[in-house]
């Protein structure tokens, strides 16, 4: 449902993409990591139509990407400020429902919804600066959801929360992709993550960015986070990534 051929971007004299290309099915959950710089959320804006690659092309359900798609929603790493302030936790979910073309009763019904899917469904009268940081969190995965796209972008989404809430947003991202026909590509830094959450991990290497690992996760679909962690097939992908990780830095260096 996703392909990405030839893709190249550069700012400036700096090269950010370079020639990458991959395919991702209808329902998969690839993680894409690699150290800080390699081009992970450039590559990711790029799907999204938030930035005009160089060269190649980025295609979604067959047809190429020229600005951001209707059927794509993106969770970002800064939740204070994709949040919008003034309205209220309900209202910043149902916003950005008003392009699907859905009547007020059915907005607010697909928000509440939503808010109860991530554990929210008391705090729709809420406003964001009233939440944690992993509560806000949930806020913005609530307005995807509700969306209901048939692309989800993830960047860093956990990587601004404390680690047992990380840990509990990761449980959630399951949950939702158990539950739902949405495609999800999640960029991150934390390669525990990528394995635990993933059915596919896309490993970038320094930069110039490119492609240098692509890896199937064996792991059952249904997870705990203390007894899939324990698994030898769990053990061995996490030292896999890490080392393609590591040796690109050290390759770079």
């Amino acid at each position: 449902m996703l392909e990405v051929l030839k893709l190249t971007h550069t700012y400036g004299d700096q090269i950010a993409l370079d020639d990458v290309s991959f395919e991702v099915g209808d329902r998969e959950l690839v993680s894409i990591v690699g150290k800080s710089g390699c081009g992970k959320s450039t590559l990711l804006r790029a799907i999204a139509g938030l930035v005009s690659p160089t060269a190649g092309e980025v295609r979604l359900s067959g047809r190429a990407v020229n600005g951001v798609p209707d059927d794509l929603a993106v969770v970002f790493q800064d939740y204070s400020r994709s949040l919008l302030p003034w309205m209220s936790v309900r209202d910043n979910v149902v916003f950005p429902l008003r392009r699907r073309g859905l009547d007020r009763a059915a907005r607010r019904k697909a928000a509440a919804a939503a808010l109860d899917e991530v554990g929210l469904a008391d705090a729709g009268g809420k406003y964001p600066w009233q939440l944690s940081g992993g509560m806000q969190q949930r806020v913005a995965i609530a307005r995807a959801l509700a969306y209901r796209p048939t692309l989800l972008l993830m960047d860093e989404p956990f990587g601004s929360v404390d680690a047992q809430t990380r840990e509990d947003l990761e449980d959630l991202l399951l949950q939702v992709r158990a539950a739902s026909d949405m495609t999800i590509m999640l960029v991150t830094h934390d390669i525990d993550e990528s394995v635990y959450v993933s059915d596919r991990i896309l490993v970038m290497g320094r930069a110039p960015g490119r492609l240098i690992g692509d890896l199937a996760v064996g792991l059952p679909s249904q997870r705990d986070r203390i007894e899939t962690r324990e698994l030898p097939e769990f053990v061995h992908l996490r030292s896999e990534v890490g080392r393609l990780v590591r040796d690109a830095g050290a390759t770079a260096a």
